[in-house]
């Protein structure tokens, strides 16, 4: 097992202040909990300030006993909301003054998650501030994965594979989708699953996956992601439902699990019989365009070349309408990257253009959706290696059927 060595902390705070240096930015300001956590091995409430120079702090609220014991960097208590303008002043003179008395800082900050009355209240408490969208950079450090965070990825990929076998084994006639995704759930919690996967996109959720079958799986939803699922009701509408499954229906199995706040995410299929052609046709299309991406992951390609040999691919096969979704509510990628949260950087799709780099991790998910029929598809996580890849999802790549 990779350990998380202390000179990990210095690497990724290196590279954020690399990062402010080409941005022209004069600190960054992380405000959101994975951020926090990924900067100081902590996630307390509270704020991290990183300037370009020197050692960053972290403003603890609450708690900051437990902060003190787990921070990797300098912490100290917030003293109050409203004097934070003035303890950076304080603990940052150089920065924040000049002759003349003060200046005007810009700042990068976490502004694609920060709520707008956060803004707005730091806005009137750093008066000297310039606080600017600094997310780009953020999400861009950390789409390079290091050792240690490679081996938690493996790990949370073995713990699926092994509820993915529980899964298939109790799999019957008349078993509920939810009852399905239950039993993975267990083995996946007694395994040391967290119990949910972190989203960074504004009002995205996600539990441990979706586990639907046959039409269920097709039916359209919020959640920006190739399916749906009909979900519980309407306050949590996506994922498995009370549906019963049924011979001969597709069954999405697309889930996900995380270990020490790392994820993995995976798709198979499972069918009760056989799938109807239609369905086994896209499936093979899927584990088509699956290989021919594999055959370009490679240090260099641009991630929107991927995405865009994918849709050739489901256009050719006359598929193109329900490729990634169908209707109004096709989803325009091929994959993400994945890490602390399952949406990260790089995205497979159009306008992402900067090249595949080693050490990034991404998840790769050609599906297609029919709404009578539902859904079918496969879904690997892959890191990107000094010559290739390597698929870090270790259950097996196949159709389940499963015969009574």
């Amino acid at each position: 097992m990779a350990s998380l060595s202390a000179d990990e902390w210095l690497i990724r705070l290196a590279k954020l202040q690399q990062q402010l240096v080409e941005a022209s930015m004069d600190g960054c300001l992380i405000t959101q909990n994975v951020g926090l956590f990924y900067y100081t091995g902590s996630m307390q409430a509270g704020y991290l300030f990183v300037p370009q120079q020197g050692e960053p702090t972290y403003y603890v609220r609450r708690s900051l006993a437990r902060a003190l014991a787990e921070s990797h960097v300098h912490t100290v208590a917030l003293h109050t909301f409203r004097s934070f303008g003035l303890q950076l002043v304080e603990d940052f003179p150089s920065l924040f003054t000049d002759e003349a008395g003060e200046k005007e800082v810009r700042v990068g900050a976490d502004l694609d998650t920060m709520p707008a009355q956060l803004f707005l209240r730091l806005v009137e408490v750093l008066p000297q501030v310039k606080l600017i969208d600094g997310s780009s950079i953020l999400r861009k450090v950390r789409s390079v994965k290091t050792a240690y965070e490679i081996e938690r990825i493996s790990r949370a990929a073995n713990v699926v594979a092994l509820a993915l076998e529980e899964g298939l084994a109790s799999l019957h006639e008349g078993m509920t989708e939810l009852e399905l995704l239950s039993r993975m759930e267990t083995v996946m919690r007694l395994q040391g699953h967290m119990g949910l996967m972190r989203m960074r996109g504004y009002n995205q959720e996600i539990v441990t996956g979706i586990v639907a079958a046959a039409e269920a799986a097709a039916e359209p939803t919020y959640f920006d992601g190739p399916a749906g699922g009909r979900g519980l009701s309407a306050a949590f509408p996506k994922g498995a439902s009370q549906r019963s499954i049924s011979r001969n229906e597709a069954i999405l199995i697309d889930i996900g699990c995380c270990i020490d706040g790392y994820v993995i995410d995976q798709s198979r299929i499972a069918v009760i019989g056989q799938l109807r052609p239609e369905l086994q046709a896209a499936y093979d299309i899927a584990v088509a365009i699956i290989r021919r991406s594999e055959s370009q992951l490679r240090p260099g390609k641009l991630p929107e070349e991927l995405y865009l040999e994918a849709l050739a691919m489901a256009e050719e096969a006359g598929l193109s309408a329900h490729f990634m979704g169908f209707g109004r509510d096709q989803v325009k990628f091929l994959g993400h990257g994945i890490g602390l949260e399952i949406d990260e950087w790089p995205v497979l799709a159009k306008g992402f253009q900067e090249p595949l780099q080693p050490g990034m991790v991404i998840a790769i998910e050609p599906k297609f959706s029919f709404p009578e029929w539902g859904v079918v598809g496969i879904e690997n996580t892959y890191l990107i290696t000094e010559t290739g890849f390597r698929t870090l999802t270790v259950s097996p790549e196949q159709l389940f059927e499963i015969h009574a």
